[in-house]
């Protein structure tokens, strides 16, 4: 039988990972009497874990919230996980949680093991950001409301500014968020166009209070961040063009991201990719990376920045 240190702490480890336990079910886990195990969950609430209690056949133990925030048992891939991400969020795409990420990351490092130390450093220590790659930022507040919401059922009203700089005012039932690469999308069911809608979520500004609660709907899409994401590729470009590609579409497909365009096969040995972006020096880059010949459909600008980036990348060559 564990002591009684030792097994207060299994018995938290175990309430920390399962909704709902009978008093027998953690009477049989610890190996104790289920009277033991009513005198262990008082010894816990003493110390300022919330657990609940219900009678009947069908009672059991819960560990619920509490006024204040107990300390947490981590097994060493959750300490682990932990850590990575208050790593990584201090440098993200969410503006106002720098400092106390790395606040919470010196309390967790400063107990956790060698072993796990290690593993941490080491990630920190080989992994290395791409420069370049800012994006827009997200403040935390507004994504903990926009959650808050999604979580409650409670409409949300905000202040949206499209990519035109143009600004609404938008009502929806928000129900989920879905972080694309450097941005934060949300999906909601807009009330005034009665249909689905996705926002970038760092153009939202967020009225309080929220609005009455809502019954939910069926989700769009079983995927919703397939269903983001191809809706997000699909968004109007100022250029749009098709490119003949000599070479096969699987071939071509493996080379770009599902965001930059659509492949389709012409035959064994040809594809034709569909793209676009807000300028044509922009799709010039796109189409330099598909390793392949190609042919440009109706575009004559972005062939004249072809032109003039083929004559750049001759005059570098040749020096």
């Amino acid at each position: 039988m564990l002591e009684t240190s030792a097994r207060l702490l299994r018995l938290l480890s175990l309430l920390q990972t399962h909704r709902d336990w009978t008093g027998t079910e953690l009477a049989d886990r610890l190996d104790v009497t289920p009277r033991t195990v009513r005198n262990d969950v008082e010894r816990l609430r003493n110390l300022g874990y919330p657990v609940h209690a219900t009678r009947g056949a069908a009672g059991g133990y819960r560990l619920g919230a509490g006024a204040s925030l107990p300390p947490l048992l981590l097994d060493d891939e959750e300490a682990v996980a932990v850590a990575v991400g208050l790593r990584t969020a201090a440098g993200g795409t969410v503006s106002g949680i720098e400092e106390t990420s790395l606040r919470a990351l010196a309390k967790l490092e400063q107990v956790l093991p060698n072993r796990l130390r290690r593993r941490v450093n080491a990630l920190q220590t080989y992994t290395v950001p791409v420069p370049g790659q800012e994006g827009p930022r997200v403040d935390a507040e507004v994504l903990t409301t926009i959650a808050a919401a999604c979580r409650d059922h409670e409409r949300l009203r905000f202040d949206y500014r499209d990519h035109s700089g143009a600004a609404t005012l938008r009502n929806v039932e928000p129900y989920r968020m879905v972080n694309w690469g450097r941005r934060w999308y949300l999906v909601a069911w807009d009330t005034q166009r009665d249909d689905w809608r996705i926002f970038r979520v760092d153009r939202v500004s967020p009225r309080t209070p929220t609005g009455p609660r809502f019954t939910p709907r069926d989700l769009p899409a079983e995927d919703i961040a397939e269903y983001v994401s191809a809706r997000v590729a699909a968004a109007p470009w100022r250029t749009r063009v098709r490119v003949t590609v000599k070479a096969p579409a699987a071939e071509i497909a493996a080379r770009v991201p599902g965001f930059a365009g659509s492949v389709e096969p012409l035959d064994d040995d040809t594809c034709v990719f569909s793209t676009g972006a807000d300028n044509p020096e922009t799709l010039a880059i796109w189409l330099g990376m598909l390793g392949a010949d190609f042919t440009v459909e109706n575009a004559p600008e972005l062939v004249d920045h072809l032109r003039s980036l083929a004559e750049r990348y001759a005059r570098a060559a040749a020096n």
